[in-house]
Parts: C-alpha cells; sequence; structure tokens
C-alpha cells in the first residue's frame, strides 16, 4: 500500500503562484508513475501533469504546459507541483495520485493510489 498526503493549497490571486506537495508513504519502492489531478466543482477530475519517477519524463495537460512545473525529492519521497500565472479556471481541489502500471497517462483510470486533495482558489 501507498500512501499519499497533499498539501500547500490555499487562496491567492489571479497571477500568483502556489507551490502544492505531496508526500508519498508505504510501499513507495513499487511506484513508477505520479501525477496530479485536478477537479472543480460540478467538473469532472482531469489529469494535469504526470511523470516517471525514474526518469522524470512528464506529460502535461495543454491547459497548464508552461505555467505548472512538476518536480520530486526521492530522498523525501515528495513530489511538488509549482503553479505560477494562476488564473482563476485553476480554482479546484487539486490530488496527488500514483501507480505502478508504467503509463504516462492523465487518465484518473490509471492511478490506483490517491491523496486526500488540497484546495487552491485562485480570485481575480
Amino acid at each position: 500500500q501507498v500512501q499519499l498526503v497533499e498539501s500547500g493549497g490555499g487562496s491567492v490571486q489571479a497571477g500568483g503562484s502556489l507551490r502544492l506537495s505531496c508526500a508519498a508513504s508505504g510501499y513507495t519502492a513499487s511506484i513508477n508513475v505520479i501525477g496530479w489531478f485536478r477537479q472543480a466543482p460540478g467538473k469532472e477530475r482531469e489529469g494535469v501533469v504526470a511523470m516517471y519517477t525514474d526518469n522524470n519524463w512528464t506529460r502535461y495537460s495543454g491547459s497548464v504546459k508552461g505555467r505548472f512545473t512538476i518536480s520530486q525529492d526521492k530522498a523525501k519521497n515528495t513530489v511538488y507541483l509549482q503553479m505560477n500565472s494562476l488564473k482563476p479556471e485553476d480554482t479546484a481541489m487539486y490530488f496527488c495520485a500514483a501507480d505502478s502500471s508504467g503509463a504516462l497517462s492523465l487518465q484518473v483510470a490509471d492511478f490506483g493510489y490517491w491523496g486526500q486533495g488540497t484546495q487552491v482558489t485562485v480570485s481575480s
């Protein structure tokens, strides 16, 4: 089993920045892909970015490419999401997810481990 705990959410004005953290514990050696997803009220959960933990290859959604950056600190078993130039449409609950499938996917169904989420609110 793998446990994921997100932190770093909050409220920010448009154009501002936030950094989210996702701390992993448990059988983390089994994980080879980690991702960030978000879900706005009344909308489906959508993939933001996914990263292979072995080689740092990434896949970003078009809506955040160039503004968001994923990174990891293996010594701390922590993954980060740096979010810059935030827009009101980035407002959502952000979730960290992980899997051992090997698919660099932005699909919810491809991830088996999920955190509880952290809220990000961007005001105009």
